[in-house]
């Protein structure tokens, strides 16, 4: 018998959803004003770049990640101070404790609930896991339908719900008061998404510990070390033990983790430079709503949602320029004509606005 073809082989044993599913995609941005991402676009003080450089040359590749991610743990939990009682886990960026989270909770039959627009993750990562993902639209406001989530709920009665605070890519905070209504009404684990706290007005770990099934997630993307993926879940300690059973192990690079504890020891710098983006983010939404036809949605975090005239063609008028955003006018109705804007360095923001005017007045032409 001849051996299979690679074509037979992904036919026969390639599961039909995962062919029918497209693979994240990364826009090519050499030489581009990158604003797609929410990266923070501030690399560290030179002084600070050499220390870290120094540092990571005396750690031990040569051996597994060890005692050095506990201590990583424990500055985490420092920081975020986490209420007694609680506990964390460390993943490769937020997207790892995604998975982790839909491992854990596979039970035949489990459902996710998600409102949507928001992160693409908790979707793909139930589904590929073989939850069901049910996705609740938001209000035409970008605010949680209370109504439909709570329906939402009782109907599926799903093992995680996911509410990201602040949003992506509406980047706002939802109200708390209906999130307080749909934890108490939620049947499982409800995760609060904190990716974007540095940026944000308001958190959720104060009211963490009312509740036994809430959990927090963090990422130190947001936080400047996008490049270093490295995310944080936090909860009460018994059900964090739990999913930390799935966690693959060594599963933070000892680089990475040294990386992390770098940072933190230097957190002063990292929350200047957040300091800096907020106070742009409010530079650049005041320049966006001047703009004629366009409509920002106030953001909590370091990006701006804005409706537009033309989504793709603003969005390759801008390429044109050299100034690479997001458009995410497809990914949802709600999303129609809508462009997601990182916030940038304050040189960054004012190629963004020049090429904006340039490409709003050629289409008035």
């Amino acid at each position: 018998m001849s051996p299979p073809t690679t074509s037979t082989v992904i036919q026969r044993h390639i599961r039909s959803d995962v062919r029918a599913m497209h693979a994240y995609a990364v826009q090519p941005s050499d030489g581009m004003v990158k604003l797609d991402a929410m990266e923070n676009p501030f690399r560290l003080p030179e002084p600070l770049r050499t220390a870290l450089g120094d540092r990571l040359a005396e750690v031990a590749i040569n051996r597994y990640p060890g005692s050095r991610n506990d201590d990583l743990r424990c500055a985490l939990a420092q920081h975020a101070d986490l209420p007694e009682g609680f506990d964390l886990i460390l993943g490769n960026g937020s997207d790892e404790l995604i998975s982790m989270l839909s491992l854990a909770c596979a039970n035949p039959g489990a459902s996710v609930v998600a409102p949507v627009p928001g992160f693409v993750m908790y979707d793909v990562s139930a589904r590929l896991q073989g939850l069901r993902s049910i996705s609740v639209p938001l209000t035409t406001e970008f605010e949680l339908d209370e109504a439909a989530m709570l329906a939402a709920m009782a109907e599926h009665q799903p093992a995680i719900v996911y509410l990201a605070y602040p949003n992506n890519p509406t980047a706002n905070l939802f109200d708390d008061a209906i999130i307080e209504r749909l934890i108490e009404a939620a049947p499982g684990l409800v995760v609060i998404d904190e990716a974007y706290q540095p940026f944000a007005s308001r958190s959720y770990i104060d009211r963490v510990a009312r509740h036994g099934h809430v959990l927090i997630m963090r990422t130190l993307s947001k936080f400047g070390l996008a490049g270093v993926r490295l995310g944080y879940l936090m909860g009460p300690k018994a059900l964090i033990a739990e999913i930390d059973k799935v966690r693959p192990p060594y599963n933070v690079s000892v680089l990475n983790c040294e990386t992390a504890l770098f940072a933190l020891e230097h957190a002063d710098e990292f929350d200047r430079q957040a300091a800096v983006l907020r106070s742009e983010r409010a530079r650049l939404f005041a320049a966006l709503s001047d703009l004629p036809g366009l409509h920002p949605y106030p953001s909590e975090a370091n990006m701006i949602l804005v409706r537009v005239p033309d989504a793709a063609s603003l969005f390759g008028a801008l390429k044109q320029r050299g100034v690479l955003v997001k458009n995410v006018s497809t990914l949802h109705p709600l999303l129609a004509n809508c462009l997601r804007l990182t916030v940038g360095a304050p040189e960054e923001n004012e190629v963004l606005m020049s090429a904006l005017n340039s490409s709003l007045e050629a289409s008035l032409r």
